[in-house]
């Protein structure tokens, strides 16, 4: 059964009416599984703050599990401050911090689900500074939810305080409400987020009216998007503030389905500029442009001439959705400075601003010496249990194949969803990738998080990088979601039992982690990692000589699953028709998540 769902524009602190108006559509046309607020959630006066404040400190109750993203307004600092602070809320949370019972704050921006719906947002307004402000999004807020676009999937609703700039080009005009010719609520960074994310739903308030457009298309895309903005509860002109939607998961529908198009349904609104013909490329110096790749790097003459700017995702990642459409410079040698460790100020601005604090390089590496082969030893495949060439491969447990990985159950897993990401080619480990392969290796982990994510579990990743392992495997086990938040005190706690400290470093997206960790990796000495699902980064730098026990992550995750039994994976032995049997399972479970399905 599809998922229902109460959508709310701007409550403006007057919680009282709106939760009044939410039981009464309860009980005519209830009941819903959650309500979700855009636009400005706090009072917009003082007079408003103790009705507030009463469901906030618990004197009433909050009805329904509310979520909110305009996270501005009379006593916001205060509250969300104190929100921040909790103990429940500490940790990279998407899925909304406790702001009371039932009341959920949605933070900056991010990717969570939601009932089986698909949820990304964009909170607050557009910030003139450096970000840091309850009720401003940043930009590392957009290049987050940039990244987290890129991932497999279609997201289901998508929704931002303010309306895009350009919504109505396109639209029937007889429909178009005559309030949205300001265009003071309208965002032109949201326009450039909702084209790569393409929603099948987009929320927005801050307009003041009620407006439904017609379905439009998307570019590079089969399904259409349908936006929808929200007036403000208690608004004098009785425009619509609350609206009932229940959308099925994209994740259970057909292609066909999925792609299905209304009569009414118009070409993309964000394609037509003003005034200039729709094949028209936009100038560089375009502002939603000058958002998305952040830095002109006019005075930087190592990577472009005057007036050129790098692509920013690219030099990050080493790939751009926009791929040969993007205007920016997809400079390889940028890209590879970024590799080593450079700072990224360094290479797109000419300077770190950072000062001390910054841990990244800030010296440019010299590329005539090249990193460390990647494969020498090709008759050694030949007796590797990993390699595909070799005649031990276990091919029964393999579940998936890409270009540069594979994926693969392993041996006496320790649960039955435990996996192995492992080269094809024969690698070390998986600090030494290329650009491409380390772009593989991000969409397989995508794929297993979003896998386990389904069913309730987080995943962990930890891979134990030593002149004793010849072929790289990166392991992944699923934790049940709601101990996750356990991680990093009894990895920490095991590593002081054995006489070893673990470094611990947070991140606000995996790729980050994976750039540090390569940043610290020394072929002359090994190293164990783990990648924790709040974009916790833990790791040990093996000493010269130092004797490092090569089961201590499955031996960590097994106390904290409560199978100490299984910590090794000789008691874990199954026969091979068992072992396939768990394999064809997996392969199932996967293969909407799988990328190369």
């Amino acid at each position: 059964m599809a998922p229902r769902i109460l959508l709310c524009g701007d409550p403006l602190g007057r919680l009282n009416q709106l939760f009044k108006r939410v039981q009464s559509v309860s009980k005519s046309a209830g009941p819903f599984d959650a309500l979700i607020c855009v636009g400005q959630f706090f009072p917009d006066s003082p007079e408003l703050l103790d009705e507030f404040l009463d469901y906030v400190e618990g004197r009433a109750q909050v009805p329904i599990p509310t979520y909110f993203t305009g996270d501005y307004g009379v006593s916001s600092p205060k509250i969300l401050s104190a929100t921040s602070k909790k103990d429940e809320n500490q940790g990279f949370k998407m899925d909304g911090l406790v702001v009371a019972h039932n009341l959920f704050w949605l933070r900056g921006s991010g990717k969570f689900t939601l009932h089986g719906l698909s949820v990304a947002y964009l909170s607050g307004k557009e910030s003139l500074s450096d970000g840091g402000q309850f009720g401003k999004y940043s930009e590392d807020d957009v290049d987050a939810l940039r990244a987290l676009a890129d991932d497999s999937g279609v997201v289901d609703l998508f929704l931002t305080n303010e309306w895009p700039a350009g919504i109505t080009n396109r639209a029937a005009e007889s429909d178009i409400p005559v309030d949205v010719s300001d265009s003071s609520c309208c965002d032109s960074n949201v326009s450039e987020l909702v084209k790569e994310v393409k929603p099948r739903y987009h929320i927005a308030g801050s307009m003041g009216v009620f407006y439904a457009r017609e379905p439009y298309l998307n570019v590079d895309s089969s399904h259409v998007t349908r936006f929808l903005g929200l007036a403000q509860v208690g608004n004098k002109n009785k425009q619509k503030f609350l609206h009932a939607l229940s959308p099925t998961p994209t994740s259970t529908m057909s292609p066909s389905e999925l792609s299905a198009k209304p009569p009414n349904t118009t070409l993309c609104p964000f394609t037509l500029r003003e005034g200039a013909a729709e094949s028209k490329k936009r100038s560089n110096d375009d502002a939603s442009d000058s958002q998305y790749w952040r830095y002109d790097v006019s005075k930087r003459q190592k990577n472009g001439s005057d007036g050129e700017k790098l692509c920013f995702k690219f030099v990050c990642s080493g790939s751009c959705p926009r791929g040969e459409s993007c205007h920016f410079q997809h400079n390889a040698e940028a890209r590879e400075q970024c590799r080593r460790g450079v700072c990224l100020d360094l290479i797109i601005k000419g300077k770190c601003e950072k000062g001390p604090e910054c841990s990244y390089k800030h010296e440019f590496q010299d590329l005539s010496v090249q990193r460390k082969p990647r494969s020498e030893n090709a008759n050694r495949s030949k007796e590797c249990w990993f390699c595909l060439s070799s005649p031990s491969v276990e091919s029964h447990l393999i579940v998936s194949v890409g270009e540069s990985f594979y994926c693969a159950l392993p041996k006496g897993s320790l649960v039955d969803d435990h996996v192995l990401i492992i080269p094809i080619e024969h690698l070390p480990n998986t600090l030494v990738l290329s650009p491409e392969g380390e772009s593989e290796l991000s969409r397989y982990q995508n794929g297993l998080r979003n896998c386990y994510k389904s069913q309730g579990n987080d995943a962990v990743f930890f891979e134990l990088v030593s002149k004793r392992v010849s072929h790289a495997n990166l392991q992944v086990v699923p934790v049940p979601s709601s101990r996750a938040r356990l991680l990093p005190n009894i990895f920490s706690l095991a590593a002081e039992k054995l006489g070893f400290k673990l470094v611990t470093k947070k991140f606000s997206d995996s790729s980050e982690g994976r750039k540090y960790l390569q940043k610290e990796y020394d072929a002359a000495l090994g190293l164990f990692y783990v990648e924790l699902p709040d974009g916790t980064v833990l790791s040990h730098t093996l000493e010269e000589n130092e004797v490092f026990p090569a089961q201590f992550g499955r031996e960590v995750l097994a106390g904290l699953l409560k199978i100490p039994d299984r910590a090794d994976w000789r008691n874990c032995k199954i026969s091979q028709e068992e072992e396939a049997k768990l394999a064809e399972e997996f392969k199932k479970q996967f293969q909407e998540f799988d990328p190369f399905e």
